[in-house]
């Protein structure tokens, strides 16, 4: 069973690594070439909505390959607006919060790996107080008070973290249902949630790391 695990989650993280890639690849690119400055960025966001929308409600009807591409094409469409980092962070402030993001990922996946704890009645509660919070970001959006800012980037990614120990328990309790028929679809479903998790931390910690040495 051990062995089923590990194999388990080492195949979805390294579907999550290349989604990673695929958009440091993109944004990199469409910065050095300054389409960064020319992109229609709400369309884009609303293109990413609509690609998570079809993975979460039509994952388990599509094959494996439609599955693959849409998340693909989300970690694409991820590096198109990713590519607005570079114009409003600096080089050292963006390598800092990877690093960290990175560092702190891993110890939540390790926790979530290992804990013998029950925590699958966090998940819920999780996206409850995500779902809040980002009623309170749009809000936000309008008030600009830099106060909520600073709380709300602490509280998310408090959040997220509790969704990576979260999902990856989950993922990894996967490993011995049965009537899995197709392990392929688990295992970029498994790497979309991790994704998410480690983009939005990112986000939050780049955020937080700017503001602090803005202050």
């Amino acid at each position: 069973m051990e062995n089923t695990d590990n194999k388990l989650v080492l195949k979805v993280f390294s579907r999550m690594f290349l989604g990673l890639l695929a958009t440091a690849i993109i944004a990199i690119f469409t910065y050095k070439s300054n389409l960064a400055l020319q992109i229609p960025y709400w369309a884009i966001c609303i293109a990413e909505i609509v690609v998570v929308l079809l993975f979460s409600f039509l994952y388990k009807k599509l094959p494996p390959i439609v599955v693959t591409i849409l998340f693909f094409v989300y970690a694409i469409l991820t590096g198109l607006t990713f590519s607005s980092i570079f114009i409003a962070f600096d080089l050292t402030t963006i390598g800092i919060a990877f690093l960290a993001t990175a560092g702190l990922f891993g110890l939540l996946a390790a926790y979530g790996y290992f804990t013998k704890k029950d925590v699958s009645k966090i998940g819920p509660v999780l996206m409850i107080a995500l779902f809040i919070g980002l009623i309170v970001s749009i809000i936000n959006i309008f008030l600009k008070n830099s106060i909520i800012e600073l709380v709300l980037d602490w509280v998310i990614l408090l959040i997220f973290a509790g969704l990576t120990i979260y999902d990856i328990n989950r993922i990894k309790s996967m490993a011995g249902y049965e009537d899995i028929k197709n392990q392929e679809k688990l295992y970029v479903y498994g790497a979309m949630e991790l994704y998410l998790d480690f983009i939005n931390m990112f986000l939050r910690i780049l955020s937080l790391i700017s503001n602090f040495k803005d202050n």
